[in-house]
C-alpha cells in the first residue's frame, strides 16, 4: 500500500533571490519499503543559507538541487515503517530528506537520536549542524582565547547565536551585529552580548565598529560578507583572525559586486583568513556535543527558535533567512 507524500521541488534555477515561480509544491506517491529501507515522518525541518548555493548548477561543497526533484535539507521524523535491521518502527532520527513530509531511505545519513535529553528539533539547531559550526569555527579555525575581542556578523541568526553564547562561555567581549532593535536586545538583554551595532542604521560600518569596539577585533567571525568584512578588517588587530562562515549578503547577487577595498591591510596587520566547512569536521562532532549539551542543560546556552507552520510555509520561511526574519534557528514544524 503506497503513502501520498508532498515536498518541495526546484522547477528553475533562480537569479538574485529566489521567487514562489522558482519552486513548487508536489505529491506523489511513496512505495512500501523494501528490505533495506524505511519509511520517516518528518516533524520538523530546517531551512539555512547554504540551501541558497545548491539552487545555483556548480561544482561545490555539496552538489546542486537537481530540477524537477525534491530538494533536501535536515529534517528530524519518525520511523513509520521499516525493512531496516537498524531502525525500528517509532525511532526518532536525524536525516537530511527534508523540504517533504515523507521519506522513503535506504539508512544512508539517517541518525538515531537519543530521546529525553533535549527537544527533538535542538538537534537541527544547537545540538545539530548550526551548533557544531559555531564550535568549529571558534575552536578549530579561530582558537579563541579568554579576553580577546570577537565580532560576530549576522549575529541574531542561528549560527549567529550560538557564536555570540559560546564566545562569552569562553571569557570574549563579544560585538554582534544585528538588523534590528528587537534582536539587538536580544542579543545584550538575553546572551549577554557586550555590544550591538544596529547596521542599517549606520552610515559607516567601518566606524560603527571602532566606536563600539575601541579596542579593536581579534576574531571576526563572518555569516555576511560585504560591507561586515570590510568592516572588520578595518578594525582588525595585528595577527588578528578572520573566520569566514558564510556571506549571505551576496547569495542572491548578480555576481557584480565588487569585494572589500581594503585587502591591503590582511597584509599591513598580519592577519589569517580562513573560510571552512562545518562537514569537514564531523571527527570532533562528539567533543562539541559533549561541550554544548552540557552547557544546554545548565541553561547556560540558549536555543532560540523562530518556527513557521506547516510544509506549504516551508518556501516562506527560506526566503525569511535573506530579510532577516529569524531570531536564531528557523524551523518548519510539520
Amino acid at each position: 500500500m503506497s503513502l501520498q507524500c508532498q515536498g518541495w521541488q526546484l522547477d528553475t534555477y533562480p537569479q538574485g533571490l529566489p521567487t514562489p515561480q522558482d519552486v513548487s509544491l508536489v505529491s506523489h506517491s511513496l512505495p512500501e519499503p523494501q528490505p533495506g529501507q524505511l519509511v520517516i515522518r518528518n516533524h520538523w525541518l530546517s531551512v539555512d543559507p547554504y540551501m541558497r548555493g545548491r539552487m545555483i548548477p556548480v561544482k561545490s561543497y555539496v552538489p546542486h538541487f537537481e530540477l524537477g526533484q525534491l530538494m533536501e535539507g535536515g529534517a528530524v521524523g519518525e520511523v513509520i515503517a521499516s525493512q531496516h535491521p537498524d531502525f525500528a518502527v517509532g525511532d526518532k532520527v536525524l536525516h537530511m530528506l527534508g523540504w517533504r513530509d515523507l521519506a522513503l531511505s535506504d539508512g544512508t545519513g539517517v541518525t538515531k537520536l537519543p530521546e529525553g535529553m533535549a527537544p527533538l528539533q535542538s538537534y537541527l539547531g544547537v545540538l545539530g549542524l548550526t551548533g557544531l559550526t559555531a564550535w568549529v569555527g571558534l575552536n578549530r579555525i579561530g582558537e579563541l582565547k579568554a579576553g580577546q575581542t570577537l565580532f560576530v556578523s549576522g549575529a541574531a541568526g542561528a549560527v549567529g547565536t550560538m557564536v555570540c553564547q559560546l564566545g562569552k562561555l569562553k571569557g570574549a567581549t563579544v560585538i554582534g551585529s544585528v538588523g534590528s532593535e528587537a534582536k539587538g536586545r536580544y542579543l545584550t538583554e538575553q546572551l549577554g552580548v557586550d555590544g550591538v551595532i544596529h547596521y542599517k542604521q549606520e552610515a559607516s560600518l567601518t566606524k560603527a565598529l571602532s566606536r563600539v569596539a575601541p579596542q579593536g577585533v581579534d576574531l571576526y567571525f563572518d555569516n555576511v560578507g560585504g560591507e561586515h568584512l570590510e568592516a572588520a578588517i578595518s578594525n582588525m588587530n595585528d595577527f588578528g583572525q578572520l573566520v569566514i562562515c558564510g556571506m549571505i549578503d551576496l547569495y542572491n547577487s548578480d555576481g557584480n559586486r565588487p569585494g572589500p577595498g581594503n585587502l591591503t591591510e590582511i597584509i599591513r596587520r598580519r592577519l589569517k583568513v580562513q573560510g571552512f566547512i562545518a562537514t569537514d569536521h564531523l571527527a570532533d562532532f562528539n567533543a562539541f556535543a559533549q561541550e554544548v549539551g552540557a552547557a544546554l542543560a545548565q541553561g547556560q546556552i540558549k536555543a532560540e527558535e523562530t518556527v513557521y507552520q506547516g510544509l506549504e510555509s516551508t518556501f516562506d520561511a527560506f526566503l525569511g533567512l535573506f530579510s532577516g526574519a529569524n531570531t536564531g534557528k528557523m524551523l518548519v514544524k510539520l
